[in-house]
Formats: structure tokens, C-alpha cells, sequence
């Protein structure tokens, strides 16, 4: 084989995730990809995996991903001629409490948005999937007919072959050795020469942060993520099992016992026991234990003791397990990003190259993994919206600190179920606003969005705060209260919330407002005044929300959400021209929100602003002695100001504006409140998932402008024809739960839509969700259903998405 010198896509790694990548870009057209490995394929973490393929996820995207993934594989052997051992075997999942559950409801009713039927079941019921199963203290479990596994070495072949048959080339035992850029165009060396390339992807496993490091140069960030020891051991053959096996011609389902933190599966006649233990292990963390350059095919020693708490469980929930003993150990490295989720997606920072990496289910996960980032590369976005592992969802907070102890965290805590109202407490503190002790004096109960803390409720003295007290899914905890208490406040009087973080971003130059408007879908603002601007992709679907503050004709600061940092930059950055400036004035200011029908009187008090200026007007002010800048907006829907000033001054006005008479109020009243406004949020009512038109954004689309938005032609069609969905409000039957995200919606029993947020409106005393719907479904006064955790309940579609103050008499008082 020549050698190549030139390829549009160079893909770095050869385990299952980099090679569905090539897979899938050959069979898109796309066949001049190269995949480059340092050893033999599948030598990283691929060829120790144990190869399990669960639907099963909590988060919509991972679930979509792991779907698409068993469907593929399901059908891979016949399409490329490649034989693979692939188990189609069933799991159950077992749950020794309600809370759990009610976990399994609501996957079960995601899956089901999917085409996916999963049975919730009784004890007995389990007993019928697995006759060797303890289910004395069981509260019951989930059946998932299509789980099983996989054999990963022949799907990753398999993938392989059918890349190699569309074209693509893969060079086995070629390391990369580095990247360079050039004439926009980037440089891939190897030992046996360089490869030119339009576009790079990191797909390099337990590597990923090593290569990560060749991207410095070029804008990249270190990549946070931790390389953690997994084992799982094998028994010998147990006779009852090949009993079993051979009277009914099949192996016995998987089982999953996530209250125990550990899966079993049937391997030949012997059993599978695979742990993830909360006295876990990272590896390579520190200098008496360095990374090795190379790893393949290789295993840490066997460290048994450490799984003796679940060894002994899993006997006791499955006697056969122990009649046997131990034919085999694997104790293998896996990379763990801080939440657990993969990274696929754009590299921040650094132009035309991709990540895809950090996988701790790559087998489940390669096949969705491949198309995702294939469509990333070939059109900008992609089919789902696949935020949950976009790599710009961590910022510049994720220091070693913050990677090692949030995987020891996410590793222990793999089958943990992501209450509400509960937050993690692991690698805390890591963005502080300046005035955090002082919301800790006043009782704030602390929670993190995008890297930085802010108070979510108040406790007062005699509240029960404690860790245990998060664990529930109900509405009612010993926050309920005081939320409730907050949102009154700001409703009759005047409170104050700090909401550190905002991402700030000052756009200049000659002609910034001509190209700013060539990349959003409505109208900019006159100097002077504020409002939303909406960026659509291609296809017209929402791709960020951000408010524009005017100050002069070339001259803006762009605001949004703490999270989107990254994100909401690079939609700016990869497309700004040279003469434009664009900078992150993130950690340059501090928020604070005054809001309440008496909050200009106490202003007034404070401040020289002329504070009869109208609704969505800004002005730069003092308040308490201190240099600021005055946004007339409230995403609580009442009468208020953002208070935007330098973190050196936020305490003095902070201080000041307490003393005064406001009083603190954090993000769970702030979220009632804005829902009973309509008020949408990113990345869940805002989603790439959706078109404006769908969103209800039809008064932030100009089609008579002249500039050619990305998607106007896409939303012309649209409009003609009428969107399919259409996001409403809906009142719903007032249970213990809010509606979770993508909760179904029913219209005389059939699927019509998804909810995308939901809260309890305190002023108007009623449970609301914002939900996407069929447009035939949309009509207000329509009553539908929405499932939650398993239960219908009764719900409305209103007529306007603002319930609270529809007129906005309250917020222009």
C-alpha cells in the first residue's frame, strides 16, 4: 500500500469508536479517511472490554446513541461479511427500591419515544427471566428484550471491513506522532511520513489527553479526563448453567444490579461479574505512576480485594455465582471524562478538528458515536441534539483536581440515579461568585451551573439540607417551602439572586453589526436598548439564544447562559472575520438580578440611574458608590434591573441592596418563575432538535431582511408548509413529581410530543411544562396526558405561553 500523503479526515486511533468514525464517513461518500493506529486495532481499551450492549440510559442522548448502535450491529455481520458473535440475550435490571423504580419508569417511557419497548416488572416476573435469582428483598425491575453483548474485537473488525469496502484506508502500527497547521489546512506526522489533511479527530481512548496536548498550539485546552482501573472477573463453568443453557438454547439474560453497583452475564457456561466499586482506582495520575508509551494489549495486576464487598453481594443475590472459582481476571484501564459521558464533537478552541474519546461504554456507545461525529464533520451538526457529550461543555474549570475527583465520583457512583434536586459534592467550588460566603451566611444551598456555584434555595435555621434529604424525585422536599416563600417575595416586595457565570462577550469593529446580522434570524437592537437573538443552523434549528446589548452602532456585548461559555463562543469565533474583535469578558463581570414591584424604590435609594427608562434598556450607572452597568430585563417576569459590575465592587453593591431590604432568592424560584413567564431554556426548550418555527420563535425570524441567515431558506420552506410540532404550555394534574425532561405527552392515548421543562409555578399555584407537540395536538384547550414516572396525568394546553402577568404590565410598570 502507498503511503498517503493527503486525506480529508485523519482519525487518530483504531479502537471501536475511531473506526465506526471511518465507517461511517466512507459510507457517506466521504472515502478519503485515513485511520491511523500505533499498534494492532482494538489494542487499547476495545480488546479487554467486556462488551456488554445495553439500550439503558438515563440521559435522551445516550439512550438515542446506544440505540441507533444495537440496531446497527444487529444487521453489521450481514452487511459487510463479517462474522460476530453478538448475544441478543435480554437483561433485567433489578431495583430494591421505589425511587429506583421510578428511575426505570422513566427510561422506560424514553425508550419508548424511540421505538424501544422495555417492561417494568415484578419480582416473580424476574425470577421467570433469571430462575437463579434472590428476589426476597426486591422491589421489582426493568426487562430490556434486546440487551446483551458482543464480541468487540470482531465488531470493530466488522466495522473495519466495511470501511475498507467504501474506500477508506487504515494504517495499522502507524503512531501518530504529533500535528501541525498550515495554510489552513492541518499536518498529521507519523514515523512513516506526514498526512495533510482538511480535518483531525482525537479518538485516541485512554490516549486522548496525550494527543490533546499536540492541539496546545493551536487554541486547544488540556483534556479533562482520567484513566480509571475496571475490572471484571470470569468463573469457571458452572454445570447449572450449561444446563440451562443447552434445555433452552439460549444464554440466560444479562443482570444488572445498579443498587449494588455491579452487572453478572452469562460468558460460554461460566458467569461474568463486573463491579464498579466505590473504592476505586485511577491510574496514571501522578509521577510515581506515569502513563507508558505504549499499553496495547496489556493489563494492570489483578487487585481482587477491592471487589470483595460486591463478590459477596452478588453471591447472595445469585448463589451459583459462588460454586465456582475464578478462571480469569481483567483489570484494564478506561477513560472517565468528570461526568461519565464521552466527548464527540468539535475540539473547543481549535479549528476542523474533532474529538471522540473518553468512552466508559464504547462498545454500547461506538456505533451512535461514529454517526455523530461523522455528521459533526460532514455538515456542522448533527442529527439529535447531542449536547450532553459536545467537549465544550467543560470549560476552564476542570484542572487535575477537578478530573481525578469527579471520576473517583462518577466511577463509584456509575448506577447512581440523578435525583432533581441533588448535587454532587465531589471537586466543588472550583467558579465563585464574590459574594459566596455571603449567600452561605444567609443559609444558600449551593448548586453548579457551568463550573460556577450558585444558591439554589435558602435554608433556615431547623432545615434538613443534608445530602440524604436530595435523594427523591418528588417536588416536596425541605426546599419546597422555601422556594415557595422566595417566589413570594419577589412577587409582592423585592428580592436580589447572584447569578455569577454569565457569559459575556464583547463584539467590535467596523461592520460588526452588518455581520452580526448576517448570522442570527431577527433584528438587532437600536444603541441603547436590549434584545434575544436567535442563531440558527443550517436546517433552521435553534442553535443558541443570546441577549444583545447595543452600545454602540459596531459595538455589542452578547450574554448567555454560564454553561454555553464555549459553545455560544465558538458559534461567533468560527465564523468571525478578521477585522472583526471578539472577546470573553466571562470572569471581567459579576450579575446580580433586583427584581420585585419595589425594587425601583429601592434603587432609587442607591443609585444615580435613571430608572425610568423602559423595558429592555441599558445604562451605565453607579450603585452604591460602584461603576455598573443596568439592564432593564427580569427573567423572573416582575419589575427588576441585572446589576452587572466588576467582581471587586459586586460586594459593596451586593451589601448595599441586602440592606436596603432585598431579600436572597436562588435558582429554584428563579426557574418557577420564569416558566410561568414562558421563559425558555438552553439546551432544553432551546434545542437543536427543533426549528425556530417549531419553538414558537416566529417573531425572531425576518424573512424581508436581506442578509442570507444559515437556515432562512430551510424556514421558508417551513413556514409554507406549516411545522409539524409546535412547542405549548400545558397545566398539569398536580403530582408529588415534576414532568422530567422528554416525558411523553398523549393525545387519547397516542404519542404526540415531549415535555422539555417543567417546574411548579408558585404565583399561579399550578404545575406547568413547556412541551413540543404535534401541531394537530396544539390546539389550546386540548387535553392531553403526560406521563410521569409511569402515572398519566391530566394536562391542558393553554392558550398563551405566558401564564403569569400575559400583558407584561408587571415587568413594564
Amino acid at each position: 500500500m502507498t503511503f498517503p500523503s493527503t486525506a480529508r479526515v485523519v482519525i487518530i486511533g483504531g479502537g471501536v469508536v475511531g473506526v465506526s468514525a471511518l465507517y461511517h464517513l466512507a459510507k457517506a461518500g466521504w472515502s478519503d479517511c485515513v485511520l491511523l493506529e500505533k499498534n494492532e486495532l482494538t489494542a487499547g481499551s476495545t480488546w479487554h472490554a467486556a462488551g456488554n450492549c445495553p439500550n439503558f440510559a438515563a440521559n435522551y442522548g445516550i439512550l438515542n446513541m446506544q440505540r441507533y448502535s444495537l440496531e446497527l450491529y444487529r444487521g453489521l455481520g450481514d452487511e459487510v461479511d463479517y462474522p460476530i458473535n453478538y448475544n441478543v440475550t435480554g437483561a433485567i435490571r433489578l431495583a430494591h427500591s421505589h425511587e429506583r423504580m421510578m428511575e426505570f419508569e422513566r427510561v422506560r417511557g424514553m425508550a419508548a419515544h424511540m421505538g424501544l419497548t422495555m417492561d417494568m416488572c415484578t419480582p416473580d416476573e424476574l425470577r421467570q427471566h433469571f430462575p437463579f435469582l434472590e428476589t426476597h428483598d426486591l422491589e421489582g425491575g426493568l426487562w430490556d428484550p434486546l440487551d446483551g453483548d458482543i464480541d468487540p474485537s470482531q465488531v470493530t473488525q466488522a466495522l473495519a471491513n466495511g470501511a475498507r469496502a467504501h474506500g477508506a484506508t487504515i494504517l495499522r502500527f502507524t503512531p501518530a506522532t504529533g500535528v501541525t497547521r498550515s495554510n489552513g489546512e492541518w499536518i498529521v506526522h507519523t514515523e512513516k511520513g506526514d498526512i495533510r489533511c482538511d480535518y483531525v479527530v482525537n479518538a485516541a481512548g485512554y490516549y486522548a489527553a496525550r494527543v490533546g496536548d499536540w492541539f496546545l498550539p493551536h487554541g486547544g485546552r488540556k483534556v479533562p479526563m482520567t484513566v480509571m482501573s475496571h475490572q471484571y472477573f470470569l468463573t469457571e463453568a458452572i454445570p447449572e448453567v450449561e444446563a440451562w443453557t443447552k434445555e433452552h438454547g439460549r444464554k440466560l439474560p444479562l443482570l444488572r444490579d445498579v443498587d449494588s453497583s455491579y452487572y453478572l452475564r452469562q460468558d460460554t457456561y461460566s458467569l461474568n461479574l463486573g463491579p464498579y466499586e466505590r473504592n476505586c482506582r485511577a491510574a496514571w495520575v501522578n509521577a510515581d505512576d506515569p502513563m507508558p508509551d505504549d499499553f496495547s494489549f496489556q493489563l494492570y495486576p489483578d487487585d481482587l480485594d477491592r471487589l470483595e464487598w460486591y463478590i459477596m453481594d452478588a453471591m447472595e443475590r445469585v448463589p451459583l455465582l459462588g460454586s465456582q472459582g475464578v478462571q480469569r481476571n481483567i483489570n484494564g484501564p478506561i477513560p472517565y471524562a468528570p461526568d461519565g459521558l464521552p466527548m464527540v464533537g468539535p475540539m473547543p478552541g481549535v479549528p476542523n478538528a474533532f474529538e471522540a474519546h473518553s468512552f466508559t461504554f464504547g462498545i454500547a456507545q461506538g456505533g451512535g458515536a461514529g454517526k455523530v461525529l461523522s455528521e459533526w464533520i460532514m455538515h456542522g451538526h448533527t442529527e439529535w441534539d447531542m449536547w450532553s457529550v459536545d467537549p465544550r461543555r467543560f470549560t476552564d474549570y476542570t484542572d487535575p483536581q477537578y478530573n481525578l475527583g469527579k471520576a473517583l465520583e462518577t466511577y463509584g457512583h456509575e448506577y447512581a440515579m440523578h435525583f432533581p434536586h441533588h448535587e454532587w459534592s465531589a471537586a466543588r467550588d472550583k467558579k465563585r461568585s464574590p459574594v459566596h460566603e455571603r449567600l452561605l451566611a444567609d443559609g444558600a444551598q449551593m448548586g453548579v451551573y457551568g463550573g460556577w456555584e450558585r444558591a439554589n434555595w435558602f435554608a433556615k435555621p431547623g432545615d434538613e439540607t443534608s445530602e440524604e434529604a436530595t435523594h427523591t424525585w418528588n417536588r416536596n422536599g425541605p426546599w419546597e417551602r422555601r422556594v415557595r416563600e422566595e417566589v413570594e417575595v419577589v412577587r409582592d416586595g423585592v428580592g436580589i439572586i447572584d447569578i455569577c457565570g454569565f457569559s459575556r462577550f464583547e463584539l467590535s469593529g467596523a461592520g460588526a453589526a452588518e455581520w452580526l446580522r448576517g448570522r442570527v434570524s431577527g433584528a438587532l437592537p437600536k444603541v441603547g436598548r436590549m434584545n434575544l437573538l436567535y442563531f440558527p443552523d443550517t436546517r433552521g434549528h435553534v442553535l443558541t439564544e443570546m441577549s444583545c446589548v447595543r452600545h454602540d452602532e459596531d459595538h455589542f456585548t452578547l450574554i448567555t447562559a454560564a454553561a454555553a461559555q464555549w459553545h455560544d463562543f465558538e458559534v461567533l469565533w468560527r465564523h468571525l472575520p478578521e477585522e472583526l474583535t471578539l472577546v470573553d469578558r466571562t470572569r471581567e463581570t459579576n450579575s446580580l438580578l433586583v427584581t420585585g414591584p419595589k425594587s425601583r424604590d429601592l434603587l432609587a435609594g442607591l443609585s444615580d440611574a435613571d430608572l425610568s427608562l423602559g423595558w429592555l434598556t441599558h445604562q451605565n450607572a453607579t450603585v452604591a458608590g460602584r461603576s455598573a452597568l443596568l439592564l432593564r430585563v427580569s427573567f423572573a417576569g416582575e419589575l427588576g434591573w441585572e446589576v452587572h459590575a466588576s467582581p471587586e465592587d459586586t460586594p459593596a453593591i451586593y451589601d448595599a441592596i441586602r440592606g436596603a431590604g432585598a431579600t436572597p432568592f436562588g435558582m429554584y424560584a428563579l426557574n418557577s418563575m420564569r416558566i410561568e413567564k414562558g421563559y425558555l431554556t438552553w439546551k432544553g426548550d432551546l434545542s437543536t432538535d427543533y426549528s425556530l418555527l417549531e419553538t414558537g420563535l416566529n417573531r425572531f425570524v425576518r424573512f424581508d431582511k436581506e442578509q442570507d441567515f444559515p437556515g432562512k431558506e430551510a424556514l421558508a420552506a417551513e413556514a409554507e408548509k406549516g411545522p409539524l410540532k409546535q412547542r405549548v404550555t400545558l397545566v398539569v394534574e398536580p403530582g408529588e413529581q415534576d414532568a422530567p425532561y422528554m416525558a411523553a405527552v398523549f393525545a387519547n392515548g397516542k404519542r404526540v410530543g415531549e415535555v422539555t421543562s417543567s417546574a411548579y409555578g408558585y404565583r399561579l399555584d399550578a404545575a406547568i411544562a413547556i412541551a413540543m407537540i404535534e401541531t394537530d395536538a396544539a390546539k389550546p384547550g386540548t387535553q392531553l396526558a403526560v406521563e410521569v414516572f409511569g402515572k398519566q396525568l391530566s394536562a391542558t394546553v393553554q392558550d398563551t405561553s405566558c401564564l403569569w402577568d400575559p400583558g407584561n404590565i408587571r415587568i413594564r410598570a
